[in-house]
């Protein structure tokens, strides 16, 4: 069997068929699940420690992992998808970073990390509006037109000597009494007549 038709493929497989969006969607959207399933387990482990702490006796061997008992209206989960499919491939880390260090902060209840979650997702979208109109208004000063500051340069000549407007300085130096000569410098000042 020969390799010649492998190494004829025409194109490169393709990793996968999903878009960028769908990916950064699916992504945020295991990431709410899965804090959610640890939301869960960690309030479950709080009541078995003090249920073990009120009676004395551990039943936990016994016990089977529950199911979850805490899931996502339909309509709250559409509005998330929602909100998550408008954020950008590059800020999903970030927002997945900051949506932990919320939950590693507050350790929420399993009905509040729905909510943390949408904030940190329009904390993101604000952010990315405020980068946007940064790059606009810098795309905007660069492609401006510089033909008017030549024109005004031309315009504005600035000839120092030629002012002929007085100021307070020019004044108190003509009043003012010359400064005593030093020893290193002749006096050139003309005698006055007494």
């Amino acid at each position: 069997m020969s390799l010649i038709p492998w190494l004829r493929s025409e194109a490169p497989p393709r990793l996968s068929s999903r878009s960028p969006a769908e990916m950064v969607l699916e992504t945020l959207m295991m990431e709410l699940a899965g804090q959610m399933r640890e939301a869960e387990r960690q309030k479950r482990e709080r009541n078995n420690t003090v249920r073990k702490i009120c009676t004395g006796v551990d039943y936990s061997w016994l016990a089977s992992t529950p199911r979850l008992t805490y899931d996502l209206s339909p309509g709250e989960r559409l509005q998330l998808e929602d909100v998550c499919a408008k954020i950008h491939p590059s800020y999903c880390g970030p927002a997945i970073l900051r949506f932990r260090q919320l939950l590693a902060e507050r350790e929420p209840e399993v009905q509040e990390v729905s909510r943390l979650f949408r904030t940190v997702l329009q904390e993101v979208l604000e952010r990315m509006r405020q980068e946007e109109e940064a790059h606009r208004l810098t795309r905007q000063w660069s492609l401006r037109p510089r033909g008017s500051l030549p024109s005004f340069k031309t315009r504005a000549r600035i000839s120092p000597f030629a002012s002929h407007i007085r100021t307070i300085s020019e004044d108190v130096e003509r009043v003012a009494p010359p400064p005593p000569r030093t020893w290193s410098m002749p006096e050139f000042r003309t005698p006055q007549a007494d």
